[in-house]
């Protein structure tokens, strides 16, 4: 009797600690779910803000006829120089992925669950080094470039909408050159990223049906 009581203790502890784990995995994955959602939201917000630079760039080839043309004919550059300033990074949320790390929660997800969870960070670890890296650098080429090239009252009034005079401080021909080249590899490097950041886009719609449809969110 004493030994039957004493294992149904354990078992009852068991099936408590189940159940407390299988509560707060729920939790868990709730959590992420939102998270994700967030993502979605700011994934869309940095894919717009590419497509419209990459509205600009597009003219990078038109305008280096035009500026090789007659170096003083360079206003097609406001709008490039302004497009090529910066650079709108994504980032996920980590609110739930720090949770899950320093709680051992993986431990308690469904497999299933964690293994996408894992291969969603892994993907989106594989956009921050391509965000770091390449492009990164070709962002810092043409914002070097554009401070050799570029007239320094042009760069004073750079968001004047009624920018007058010379647009260019130096008319040498292989600066120049070198200035659109560099233009020109920006410009691959957006399209490289902007078609990385739909396929998250798409895996991440993937992701939010699968918990939805398995767990009932709204």
């Amino acid at each position: 009797m004493i030994f039957l009581a004493v294992s149904l203790g354990f078992f009852a502890e068991g099936l408590r600690e189940t159940i407390k784990d299988h509560k707060k995995a729920h939790e868990y994955i709730q959590s992420f779910y939102e998270d994700l959602k967030a993502d979605t939201a700011k994934i869309s917000e940095v894919v717009h803000f590419d497509d419209e630079k990459l509205k600009v760039l597009n003219n990078v080839s038109s305008c280096y006829d035009t500026v090789s043309e007659n170096p003083d004919s360079a206003s097609c550059l406001f709008s490039i120089v302004k497009s090529t300033l910066s650079n709108m990074p994504f980032q996920i949320t980590e609110r739930t992925l720090q949770q899950l790390a320093t709680a051992d929660g993986f431990r308690i997800l469904q497999k299933e669950d964690a293994d996408s969870i894992v291969k969603y960070v892994q993907g989106f670890n594989y956009i921050r080094d391509f965000q770091s890296t390449g492009y990164q650098q070709a962002q810092d080429d043409v914002r070097e470039m554009a401070g050799a090239v570029m007239n320094v009252k042009a760069n004073l009034q750079l968001f004047n909408p009624h920018l007058e005079g010379e647009f260019l401080y130096s008319h040498d021909k292989a600066l120049l050159n070198k200035y659109f080249n560099d233009l020109i590899r920006y410009q691959g490097f957006t399209h490289a990223q902007r078609k990385i950041l739909k396929q998250f886009e798409n895996d991440q719609m993937q992701m939010l049906r699968y918990f939805r449809n398995k767990y009932h969110f709204e």
